[in-house]
């Protein structure tokens, strides 16, 4: 049925999502990259990918719609996937005139150029996903619905015996079973999947077997393209603020943001009104006005993305390079990844309890203040995660030093990898409250005619900003650490850097952050939900979209973006 082929979908996105996370592997120990290039390099990946959905959002709205959009990214994913795979060393090396080891001299300007290409296309492709996947399911689980209840009042015209009742019973029961194995069968196939390519060592196999997974999903997607429920654009509530921004801009003598509400005397109403970008509603520039005092709040997320970033960068590395064994099983690296996974669901389900917490001390107040407060504890949990890391990566420094292997990056530290556990822990745990507590608060103080759906992307979209603005801090942070004569904390490789330093300015950053956060909470005027909820039901829309018409005359005083 349509809803099981396109979870089939999933089917690629956890295999980027493996694939990505021993990216950093591959560019280290076959680029021979040093491990803050290779990190640089992800990081700009990621940041990327989670920064594209808010304006791949904006385009499903207002031009593509949900089955299009995820149409053009899951080609960009068998593009990318493909793409990625040719560039390993072996594939291509008759046609690109290398050799077909993987060694650094062996990767081509051809493979190199193959291989910026794949990330370019899978996080166009990841981005696409995120941006629809969700939506265009409800889409057809909405249809599918619909076209039951329609059978269904068929039915009892029709018929008035039970056993057509049964009948109709046993439909709607067959049709979720199927939906429920095909996302089950999938869930088993991805996992079955990771677990055997991670013990396959070329990597053009590694990064081949994905690909043929990401192919194989694809074509299972479109099998339904005849079933789908299409559903065309509706037009984007960001639109408004930027008629907003635009219509403030060609009044340039009145004053604030009221002035794209003001009505010009030199002109008729009617012909100002038809204008949408001269002329805005009072409503949409007093949520205009919110969401711009929501900014200090959004900046202070961009500094946890930073510390996002390197969970699969450094964190990586550092596992990579420690003792996989575990009495006599050889655990694959891709377990850290279901361990953050499972601590990044914990963290989200901690957010009840910041609820309960929230009740037992502001019980009339809970709701309006749970989400700021679990932001903060989320923060916490990061400054404790880049503390944990400090100490585990100065430990593993010193086995690295008393076994002489500092020179000899290539070779394991015998130091077990599950050190790395807890840090792990704390980074999932970590990032999944701080992800559900910001997009509580986003749908409590954001206006109303926001589409909620737009918020997770808003969410995800400023910790991508982190995770870019990453590559810059370990930039300044290793120019500032050399000053005086001083070593670089940043080496080619990972015993001979100093990363524990790196990390424990992390944690200090962080906790400047936290407390700037906690200022601006402070001082943050919350929207009061029961004052909206008696306005909503007082007050009729006008035909723009708002509760108000606009200025008519003289513009009162206002705080511009605090009033």
């Amino acid at each position: 049925m349509a809803i099981g082929r396109a979870i089939v979908l999933v089917w690629a996105d956890i295999m980027a999502l493996y694939t990505l996370f021993i990216m950093m592997v591959y560019l280290t120990d076959v680029w021979k990259l040093g491990f803050s290039h290779a990190a640089a390099i992800i990081n700009v990946f990621w940041g990327l990918s989670l920064a594209l959905p808010l304006l791949l959002k904006f385009i499903v709205d207002t031009i593509s719609g949900n089955f299009w959009m995820l149409l053009i990214s899951s080609m960009a994913y068998c593009a990318g996937m493909g793409f990625l795979t040719m560039s390993t060393p072996p594939v291509l090396a008759n046609a690109m005139g290398t050799c077909s080891e993987y060694k650094p001299e062996c990767v081509g300007e051809g493979q190199k150029m193959l291989f910026y290409t794949a990330l370019a296309l899978i996080s166009l492709g990841l981005s696409g996903h995120l941006t629809c996947f969700g939506s265009f399911v409800a889409e057809q689980v909405i249809i599918t619905i619909d076209n039951l209840f329609q059978e269904m009042d068929n039915m009892f015209e029709q018929m008035s015996d039970i056993m057509n009742n049964d009948n109709m019973f046993r439909s709607i029961c067959c049709m979720w079973f199927r939906t429920l194995c095909s996302a089950y069968f999938v869930i088993i196939m991805v996992f079955a999947a990771i677990t055997a390519v991670t013990y396959i060592n070329p990597w053009s196999l590694r990064f081949g077997i994905p690909a043929i997974c990401t192919v194989a999903a694809t074509l299972i997607f479109l099998t339904g393209v005849c079933s789908y429920k299409y559903v065309k654009p509706q037009g984007s509530p960001i639109t408004n603020i930027f008629r907003v921004f635009v219509a403030s801009a060609t009044k340039l003598f009145d004053k604030c943001f009221d002035k794209a509400a003001i009505v010009l005397p030199t002109q008729p109403f009617e012909e100002q009104k038809k204008n949408r970008w001269r002329l805005c509603t009072v409503t949409e520039v007093e949520e205009t006005k919110t969401i711009i005092r929501m900014i200090p709040i959004s900046m202070t997320l961009i500094m946890c993305g930073v510390v996002i970033s390197i969970g699969f960068t450094y964190f990586v590395e550092q596992v990579n390079h420690l003792n996989p064994k575990f009495i006599f099983f050889k655990v694959p690296l891709p377990v850290f990844l279901g361990v953050y996974q499972l601590a990044q669901g914990v963290g989200c389900s901690s957010y009840q309890f910041v609820q309960s917490l929230a009740n037992c001390f502001c019980k009339s107040r809970a709701r309006k203040y749970a989400p700021s407060i679990g932001m903060g504890v989320s923060m916490v949990l990061a400054i404790l995660c880049c503390i944990t890391a400090a100490k585990v990566e100065n430990r593993r420094l010193g086995v690295v030093q008393k076994h002489g292997l500092v020179d000899k990056p290539d070779e394991r530290v015998p130091m077990s990898m599950f050190w790395m556990l807890p840090q792990f822990i704390l980074l999932g745990m970590f990032y999944g409250l701080l992800e559900i507590s910001t997009i509580c608060f986003f749908i409590d103080q954001y206006p109303v005619s926001i589409n909620s759906l737009y918020l997770p992307f808003v969410v995800i979209g400023l910790f991508g900003l982190g995770i870019l603005g990453s590559v810059l801090s370990v930039y300044v942070v290793g120019k500032v650490s050399e000053r005086g004569g001083n070593m670089n904390w940043f080496q080619h490789n990972l015993n001979g850097s100093r990363v524990d330093k790196y990390y424990w300015t992390l944690a200090w950053l962080m906790a400047v952050n936290l407390a700037i956060f906690i200022v601006v909470a402070i001082i943050y005027q919350y929207k009061e939900s029961e004052t909206e909820d008696e306005e909503d039901d007082g007050g009729e829309e006008d035909e723009e979209g708002g509760i108000q018409e606009p200025y008519s005359g003289e513009v009162a005083e206002c705080c511009c973006c605090c009033g």
